[in-house]
């Protein structure tokens, strides 16, 4: 780990009833996205509703924690600690927004092959994030 990626501060994420399993899940070290058993689609942000079709029939269930780099973006000018958030397409089909650690921005690539791995937020949660596969 860099040290740059030592020093920033992650903050911690608005955690409710809703979303309780998935950080649970992420303290144990596993990503969770949701299915929907109404219309068959994975789906995330957390929640328990579908956001395709509506549908209370959602359960959440364990990622492969891989996918391919979809877009990003390294905030360097006016930040204390430079840092790269992008979007992750997992092999479940859903993109995610999350942040990119342990790879050098310049060197990224859309398409490259990347897995989750977790940081520890300011109030002890774990926050889903990806690197180099």
């Amino acid at each position: 780990m860099s040290t740059q990626q030592l020093e920033r501060k992650i903050p911690a994420p608005p955690i409710n009833a809703e979303n309780q399993r998935f950080f649970d899940a992420a303290k144990q070290g596993r990503l969770l996205i949701g299915l929907c058993h109404a219309c068959e689609k994975y789906h995330f942000y957390p929640r328990t509703l579908c956001p395709f079709c509506f549908s209370d029939r959602t359960e959440w269930t364990e990622a492969a924690g891989t996918g391919i780099l979809y877009s990003f973006s390294t905030s360097v000018r006016g930040v204390p600690v430079p840092y790269t958030i992008a979007y992750v397409t997992l092999d479940e089909g859903i993109t995610m927004m999350t942040n990119i650690v342990d790879a050098d921005p310049a060197k990224l690539e859309i398409g490259q092959r990347l897995k989750v791995v977790f940081r520890e937020a300011e109030d002890g949660s774990n926050i889903a994030m990806f690197t180099n596969l």
